[in-house]
């Protein structure tokens, strides 16, 4: 189950963050704007409860978030995306999640793992630029289930078929919001077109 978010400003900023003439500076600065626009859509049936405020007026009848909110970065790339969905949600508690891709066998390797305890009311978003392979995403999001996590939304940036077809097998209870999903893995599991590798364009790391 997957939406992919083809909201007019969203595309062009993606087009930006594609160019590999981009900097690191506006490739940081465009990943957390795209980030925000699908932690938007991503928690749109988020739920609330009625709630009565007293303005300068009168008695206005609101309602305010009951969910508590934890992001779980992927390191280390998801780390780009952390900074713009505590702007979206400043009180929101955060948990790291260190996975990466062994490069013969492609599997998911966890190295570190530090999660806030999962409350009946919590909804974790796990966050990462790209959902390749899904074998490390998948691997989160099981680690994640196993700290008593029920309620949990992927959000990437990038995705393609594949790795949609794998997390979803694993997760079909999981939804993942996407900007955009791509053709197809190369033979190195990279995606094209993609945007090259996420983590280093982040970082400058190469």
């Amino acid at each position: 189950m997957y939406t992919e978010v083809r909201h007019p400003l969203v595309q062009h900023k993606l087009s930006l963050v594609r160019d590999k003439e981009t900097g690191s500076k506006l490739f940081r600065e465009l990943i957390g704007e795209i980030s925000k626009f699908l932690a938007y859509e991503a928690l749109r049936e988020i739920p609330t409860e009625p709630v009565a405020v007293e303005t300068p007026l009168e008695v206005a009848q609101c309602h305010r978030v009951t969910s508590e909110i934890v992001l779980v970065p992927i390191l280390r790339a998801g780390i780009g995306m952390l900074d713009a969905l505590t702007d979206l949600v400043p009180n929101a508690r955060i948990g790291f999640l260190g996975m990466y891709r062994d490069p013969e066998t492609s599997a998911p390797i966890e190295y570190y793992a530090k999660l806030p305890e999962a409350k009946p009311d919590s909804t974790a978003i796990v966050i990462d630029p790209m959902l390749a392979t899904g074998g490390s995403s998948a691997a989160a999001v099981s680690l994640i289930k196993e700290k008593g996590f029920r309620k949990i939304i992927f959000i990437c940036i990038v995705s393609c078929p594949e790795g949609l077809a794998t997390f979803s097998k694993e997760h079909p209870d999981v939804p993942i919001y996407t900007a955009c999903v791509d053709r197809q893995l190369n033979s190195h599991n990279y995606i094209l077109p993609g945007l090259g590798d996420a983590g280093d364009r982040l970082f400058g790391t190469k």
